[in-house]
């Protein structure tokens, strides 16, 4: 599984396969903090982050959703996702 992104002691990460389950998401890091988010949403569907940090993974989604959709697009067909931008 891939790293796409780190910002502020957050590591995203997205897993590549043809079998990948929907819907979109990602894997978020923090500590021994783990989570699903959905970028189509923004909302968390697993897991448990601290609320300061689920925020900023909020925000960061919401400023790079269309980046989130490209890599999710390239990983469902098995190909490794782009680096994302963090954010700053």
């Amino acid at each position: 599984m891939p790293t796409i992104s780190m910002f502020y002691g957050i590591i995203v990460r997205m897993y590549c396969g043809k079998a990948e389950h929907n819907p979109p998401h990602i894997h978020v890091y923090y500590q021994d903090f783990k989570a699903i988010f959905s970028f189509e949403t923004g909302e968390m569907t697993d897991g448990d982050f601290p609320p300061r940090q689920r925020r900023l993974v909020q925000a960061w989604i919401e400023l790079r959703r269309e980046e989130l959709t490209a890599d999710w697009a390239l990983a469902s067909q098995g190909e490794l996702p782009f680096k994302i931008e963090p954010l700053r």
